[in-house]
Parts: C-alpha cells; structure tokens; sequence
C-alpha cells in the first residue's frame, strides 16, 4: 500500500477530482449532489446539481462539464457509503455544464433520438474540444439498463452515440496521441480500446467484443474511473480489490492497494504531474501520493 495524505474527510461518496492551480481539488459529491471544491482542509460548496454528478472535467470555455447519472439509491454498512439500483425520484441521465464563477449550471445533453440518457459517468476531452463520455446504465430491481460510449461536443451542437449494449462502460480515457479512447467495464472488470479513425469515429470491434480488449483481471473486482500516464499507460481505479491497476497498452497489469472498499477515481496534478488524487469513495475520502510515473496532462485542464 502507498502512502498517502489525507486532503479532505466526510464527504458524501467523492468523486471525478480535478486539481485547480491554487492547490484546490473540484471533485462531486454522488449522493450529496453537488459541485465541491475542497481545500485548506474544508469543503464549500459550488452548485448543488441534483440527482448524481460523477465525472466531472474542465472544458474548453473553463466551464465545468458533469456527467451525471441521475441519482442512486444509497445504504450504509458499517461505516461505508454503497451506491445501489435508481434513486426513486430518478428521472434522466444528463450531461451538466456548471460556469466556475457564478454555481450557475444548465443541462447540455439529457437524450439522443429521444432517449434519455441513462448514467452519464466519466468524461475527457480531447484536443479539438469535443469530449468521449460513457454511460454506465442504470440497475433496477429486476434488470439492467445497459450503456454506451457517446462523442459530443460542448456548445449542445452534436450528440453521437458511438457504442452501445455494454454491461456498462465506467472510466474513460485517451491515449496521449488521442488514437485510441480506454474504457473500462465495471461488472467484468475489463479494459476496452476503441481506435479512433475520425472525429467521434472508431474503428468496429471483433464480433462479440465492445471494443479491442486489453486486459481483464483473475481476482475479484469491478472497474471504476480511469487516468492515463504520460507514458500511455492506463491507471483504473479498483472496487473490491480495493487500489488502482494499472495496465499497459499491452495488458500487462500491477496493483497498488489503498483502504477502502470502494476506490472510484484518479487524477494528476502538481509541478511535476506525479501528485496523484484518489477518491476513497466508501469512507468519504480524498487524499493524495506521489505517483512512480507523470500523469499525462488534460485537454484544458488548468494547472
């Protein structure tokens, strides 16, 4: 296990951190439903958005773009935090832009050839401005909402869905010459490639597969969040087995450990792009380490 710092407790199941240039980190709180930045060792609140924000990235006009999933429903075991099926007030996935400055936000993408969206999950842009987002699903008591792979651009201009009919695609990621766009699959534990071939374009998988498969994992575990390194390589974060893997384009996996069942996301920053911020997503946590490799640097991100 690594050691690490604690930067912020009590939190409401944290997740998608983004390091700011003052030493604050903006992440969301899923059941709190907000907007939080923390730093200074507290927390204030950036705009209260309702149902479930989870990934959350800096877009090309400095805005805040929040995936949010729609709201869970939540229970306590022990002294963890669980996510569960909907929440019964549950009405649509959405795609959030929330402006910095003011806490004001607005809907951006909420359907597609009118779906709703059903989970909006993790996010990055890429250099043109445009962003790959995922859709995890949604569980029900009795079945499973299956997800997708979606291609947008910020202004509300185009929404493209580029993959559907996963388990659930969680974190997503590209590869520092943005030709290939890593997801991982939460319930399998897997990690897919999609090769780009044009703009929110990607080469077909092999029949059967949702995208070029890199690696799966022998033990017990789900996939979470993702952040890529500098040197490709592609750090998930790990429920159950609970740390961050990281696989190499090749699918050569490793295993960093952290205590708490449900680690949720990675994210990079510092002078040197090795300080690495990890949401412990059950215990209410986030904290940060030094990382053995840089962290590739994000599209628009401001540090």
């Amino acid at each position: 296990m690594s050691d690490f710092e604690v930067i912020a407790i009590g939190l409401q199941f944290p997740e998608g951190p983004i390091v700011m240039p003052d030493g604050s980190v903006i992440l969301v709180e899923i059941k709190r439903g907000t907007l939080t930045r923390c730093w200074n060792g507290k927390t204030e609140v950036i705009a209260t958005l309702g149902g479930g924000p989870n990934g959350a990235a800096i877009g090309p006009d400095g805005a805040v773009y929040v995936c949010n999933n729609g709201g869970f429903a939540w229970r306590e075991i022990g002294s963890f935090l669980i996510p569960g099926n909907a929440a019964d007030d549950y009405d649509t996935g959405r795609i959030e832009r929330v402006d910095l400055n003011t806490g004001k936000f607005e809907r951006v993408y909420e359907e597609i050839d009118g779906k709703r969206l059903s989970g909006p999950n993790d996010i990055v842009f890429e250099k043109s401005g445009a962003f790959w987002f995922t859709d995890l699903g949604k569980w029900r008591k009795r079945k499973k909402e299956r997800g997708g792979l979606y291609y947008a651009k910020p202004d509300g201009s185009l929404l493209k869905q580029v993959h559907y009919g996963s388990i659930g695609l969680n974190g997503v990621g590209l590869s520092p010459d943005e030709k290939v766009v890593y997801a991982a699959e939460t319930d399998t534990a897997r990690l897919w490639a999609f090769d780009v071939t044009g703009p929110g374009e990607v080469a077909p998988p092999p029949p059967g597969y949702v995208g070029r498969f890199v690696a799966g994992q022998s033990d017990l575990c789900l996939f979470d969040s993702l952040a890529v390194q500098a040197n490709g390589d592609v750090c998930v974060a790990t429920i159950i087995k609970s740390g961050v893997t990281t696989i190499t384009p090749a699918g050569v996996s490793s295993h960093v450990g952290f205590p708490d069942p449900i680690v949720t996301n990675i994210c990079f920053g510092g002078a040197d792009m090795r300080d690495a911020y990890i949401t412990l997503s059950a215990t209410g946590q986030l904290i940060k380490t030094r990382w053995p490799e840089l962290g590739l640097k994000l599209n628009f991100a401001p540090y």
